[in-house]
């Protein structure tokens, strides 16, 4: 099975991005702050975003070909400066009769001391680890799947059914991936092998279009990863679990168009990006962003060329 996602990947900038992201893995914990769940109804289901703490990059991920000048006014507006970000990481729980769904398990204990704190922020929603149903993945990234396995190497969510998008699952699962990408996107291989293999017994693939629960509906959103997914959840007002397809709100929105230094397939992810975000503006969709300011719930506005995130009230 051939990879030619990574064949077209700026190497350079891509190698200094991985080396950026297992480079803050070591940095020094801070001290966080636990953060309280955020709730809501969406039609028949019970809806709480968990934080799972945040991240450390570097800045420059962002868009890294965009003109500086453009760029620079866009971060200062949104009041980020120097050279790091600390996006948010907010992982989706849904209550529904006797299911509790978690969407993606975090970074667990080994990816960056900031996040990893899933179980710590669940238990303040009330819910122990072992009370999990379902588990779905959006992605196969180390902030997505890795807290499938806990510091003991068992799995965190033991009582659970897991769910896969099939094309996700195969390109990570290729047995000779790791010699075909990059030497700072090796770990990611590594640790998405290790954590999907601890569940490959108790996995359901889906592909586009299926329902993983009742109503929730598996939305094709490719780029970002090859078999990245978002989920369409009915209510009176659609909900839309992006998951990585938009990641950094202030500058996705205003320019989809600007290529996002993690994407593996770039101008398919400037594809997605464009299409979720007007869709979502022009049928006033609710969407909940993996990355985007805690706890990560809003709509796009269109503004000019772009968007305009508007966080939910």
């Amino acid at each position: 099975m051939s990879h030619p996602a990574f064949i077209t990947l700026d190497r350079r900038r891509f190698l200094a991005a991985a080396a950026a992201l297992v480079a803050a893995g070591v940095l020094p914990a801070r001290a966080l702050a636990l953060a309280g769940p955020h709730s809501f109804k969406q039609g028949a289901l019970d809806i709480t975003v968990v934080s799972d703490g945040h991240l450390v990059l570097p800045t420059n991920i962002l868009a890294p070909d965009a003109p500086p000048d453009a760029l620079k006014q866009l971060l200062d507006a949104a009041g980020i400066t120097g050279t790091e970000i600390k996006p948010d990481t907010n992982v989706t729980l849904v209550r529904s009769g006797a299911d509790t769904i978690l969407f993606d398990t975090g970074s667990g204990a080994n990816f960056q001391p900031t996040a990893g704190k899933l179980v710590a922020n669940l238990a303040l929603a009330g819910v122990k680890p072992d009370s999990i149903t379902k588990v779905v993945f959006t992605h196969a990234h180390p902030d997505h799947i890795w807290g499938t396995l806990g510091a003991d190497g068992n799995l965190t969510f033991p009582n659970a059914a897991y769910h896969a998008a099939a094309a996700e699952w195969d390109f990570w699962m290729d047995k000779d991936l790791v010699t075909k990408v990059p030497e700072g996107m090796q770990p990611f291989v590594t640790g998405a092998q290790k954590n999907l293999t601890a569940v490959k017994d108790r996995v359901t693939m889906f592909k586009p279009g299926d329902e993983v629960h009742a109503g929730i509906k598996v939305l094709d959103t490719p780029g970002h990863t090859p078999g990245h997914v978002s989920f369409e959840v009915p209510g009176d007002e659609t909900l839309i679990i992006v998951g990585d397809a938009v990641v950094a709100a202030p500058v996705a929105f205003p320019h989809p168009e600007w290529r996002f230094g993690f994407d593996t397939i770039p101008d398919l992810a400037i594809q997605t990006r464009k299409s979720l975000l007007d869709r979502a503006a022009t049928d006033k969709i609710k969407m909940l962003g993996f990355h985007w300011p805690y706890p990560g719930v809003g709509h796009a506005e269109k503004k000019g060329t772009g968007y305009a995130y508007v966080a939910a009230t």
